[in-house]
C-alpha cells in the first residue's frame, strides 16, 4: 500500500512542477539578443518558467514602459534608465544590478579595411559609417563619445548613418550598406570575419548594462526567478561566452 502511494506521488511531481511554471515578459537591449535567448533556454530547463523576450533600443523600451507597456523585467544597455525607473516608481527598489559590462568595437565586413589601431577613421576613406541612434541606444552614445575623443566627429558626421538599435547598426555593416560601423563587441565576438578595432574603454563612458524588476512583475514568481537566474553561474557562463565582462 505504501509503495503504491509513493508511486502515485512520484507521478504527480512533474504535474505539480508544470502547474507552477509561469511566464515573464522581458524587455532586452538589442545588443544582448543572442545571450538572452541562450539564457532563456537554460532558464526554462532549470525552472520550468518561460521567458517571453522582446528586443530593441533601451530608450524606446523606457518610453514604452512609462506609457504602460506590460514588461515585467527591463534589461537595459545602460545604468541610466534602470536608475530612472527606480527613482520614478516604475521599478522595484533593491532589485537593480549590473548583469553585464559591454564593450564597443569598430567593425567592417571587409577584412582589409580596419587596422588594429583604428587609423581608418582619421583617413576617412569611406562613404558611410554606421552607429546606433545615440538618442535611444547607449552604444550609439559610446560611438559619438569615441569620435569626439579622437577629434574627428565633425569631419565624420556627414557620413554617419544611424540604426534604430545596435542590431540594425550591425545589419548595416554586415550587409555592406555601410563600409564600417561601431557595434557591440558581443555581436562579433564569436566570429573572425571582417576586420575590427577594439575601442579603448577610456574613450567612452562605461557601458554598465543594468537590469531591474518592474512594478508590473513584482508579484510574478517567474519574474523574480529570472533575476535570480541571471546571477547564477550558469547564466554568467553564457554571458561571458559572448565576450561580456561580469563582476
Amino acid at each position: 500500500m505504501l509503495l503504491r502511494l509513493l508511486i502515485c506521488l512520484l507521478w504527480l511531481l512533474p504535474i505539480t512542477t508544470i502547474s507552477h511554471a509561469g511566464e515573464v515578459k522581458v524587455a532586452v537591449a538589442a545588443n544582448f539578443t543572442e545571450p538572452a535567448k541562450d539564457i532563456a533556454a537554460a532558464f526554462k530547463a532549470r525552472t520550468g518558467h518561460e521567458a517571453s523576450l522582446s528586443f530593441g533600443p533601451s530608450g524606446q523600451f523606457y518610453t514604452q514602459i512609462m506609457n504602460g507597456a506590460p514588461y515585467e523585467v527591463f534589461m537595459s544597455a545602460d545604468a541610466e534608465r534602470p536608475i530612472k525607473a527606480e527613482l520614478e516608481g516604475l521599478g522595484v527598489n533593491g532589485t537593480r544590478f549590473v548583469y553585464a559590462y559591454g564593450a564597443l568595437v569598430l567593425w567592417s565586413a571587409d577584412p582589409k579595411l580596419i587596422d588594429p589601431k583604428g587609423a581608418v577613421l582619421k583617413r576617412a576613406k569611406f562613404s558611410k559609417i554606421a552607429i546606433a541612434d545615440p538618442g535611444t541606444a547607449p552604444y550609439g552614445v559610446a560611438a559619438v563619445e569615441t569620435l569626439k575623443k579622437l577629434g574627428i566627429y565633425e569631419a565624420v558626421a556627414p557620413k554617419i548613418v544611424k540604426g534604430t538599435s545596435i542590431a540594425q547598426t550591425y545589419n548595416f555593416v554586415s550587409t555592406g550598406s555601410a563600409e564600417l560601423g561601431f557595434v557591440a563587441s558581443s555581436q562579433v565576438y564569436r566570429t573572425k570575419a571582417g576586420s575590427r578595432w577594439i575601442v579603448p574603454k577610456s574613450y567612452y563612458t562605461p557601458i554598465d548594462q543594468q537590469v531591474i524588476l518592474l512594478k508590473t512583475g513584482d508579484k510574478n514568481p517567474a519574474a523574480r526567478a529570472w533575476l535570480t537566474f541571471l546571477k547564477s553561474q550558469e547564466a554568467i557562463r553564457i554571458i561571458r561566452s559572448y565576450g561580456y565582462e561580469v563582476r
